[in-house]
């Protein structure tokens, strides 16, 4: 794959492109996220995901540590590249894709030897471009509103927090049964997709979701042991941006379904559902278990 690494930059921007081509691109709740083939469609963006990935682990993994430290070397590469890709992304548009690609970048471009100084300049400028967009587009502005305030408006874009904090309220400790969610019925948006937390905190309850998270914490565990323990630069990379991602998106999906996060639609990783998304979710880890194997 690193031989090849340029090429998934390519392929990585063709397929952002292809939402964009009248015939191809679907629209779906307002954003041109998806594309048709015949009877098949995908969701570019998720795919991106990966071979964005493994494109910047080897990039950063040509450069010497000087030349990653160096700003005309690293940091602006890093950004002009980032931000292709971003741009792209929120074109569509798809915030919450675009924060999760954006960190899991960060957080390989911190793991290959980058200074804290430019990590906390691209975060800083990455909150200016979020309130930026938040302020030029009055549905952006609205939907943070309701973040801060979801009782202002409980039948319009208040209505799915409101109905996922009712559904995780009412699971309690041991849940209602499984299959006997009510909030999935009639009144939880997308209880298949990003609300699935909420119906699961509803049925199997507290104890459950306990132990759900002390199994994906083993994961996380394994996973960053797996890129400490990597043979190469390349591997570490790789494998840190994979277990980044996946710990990224199921922290934005929690909490935007607790209400600690604006609503953002981006599934829960092996959970939601979503042909693409777990396509690639698995690719990732195949990928992951070969990089251990030769730990």
């Amino acid at each position: 794959m690193k031989r090849y690494a340029k090429y998934f930059l390519y392929f990585s921007i063709a397929l952002l492109i292809l939402v964009f081509i009248p015939g191809l691109g679907m629209v779906y709740n307002s954003a041109k996220s998806w594309v048709g083939l015949g009877g098949f469609s995908f969701q570019p963006s998720e795919i991106v995901k990966l071979t964005f990935l493994i494109y910047l682990a080897a990039w950063l993994e040509a450069r010497r540590e000087s030349e990653v430290k160096n700003i005309y070397t690293g940091l602006l590469p890093f950004i002009l590249t980032l931000g292709i890709i971003g741009g792209l992304i929120m074109l569509e548009p798809d915030m919450g894709t675009m924060m999760i690609i954006a960190l899991m970048a960060l957080t390989v471009y911190f793991s290959a030897g980058a200074p804290l100084g430019h990590i906390a300049g691209v975060l800083g400028a990455g909150a200016a471009l979020f309130f930026l967009l938040i302020k030029i587009a009055p549905y952006r502005a609205m939907r943070f509103t309701i973040f801060l305030h979801p009782e202002l408006d409980p039948r319009g874009l208040g209505y799915q927090i409101n109905q996922a904090l009712l559904a995780i309220g009412s699971g309690g400790i041991l849940g209602l049964g499984y299959g006997h969610s009510r909030q999935k019925f009639l009144y939880l948006p997308e209880v298949a997709g990003d609300s699935i937390f909420a119906v699961m905190a509803e049925e199997m309850g507290f104890i459950f979701l306990l132990i759900f998270f002390a199994a994906f914490g083993v994961f996380l565990a394994r996973g960053f042991r797996a890129a400490k323990r990597a043979p190469d630069l390349f591997g570490r990379l790789l494998a840190a941006g994979i277990v980044s991602w996946l710990l990224i998106q199921t922290l934005v999906n929690v909490g935007s379904m607790v209400g600690l996060l604006p609503l953002t639609g981006v599934p829960l990783p092996f959970v939601s559902y979503g042909g693409t998304a777990l396509m690639t979710s698995l690719a990732a880890l195949g990928i992951l278990g070969n990089i251990s194997r030769h730990a």
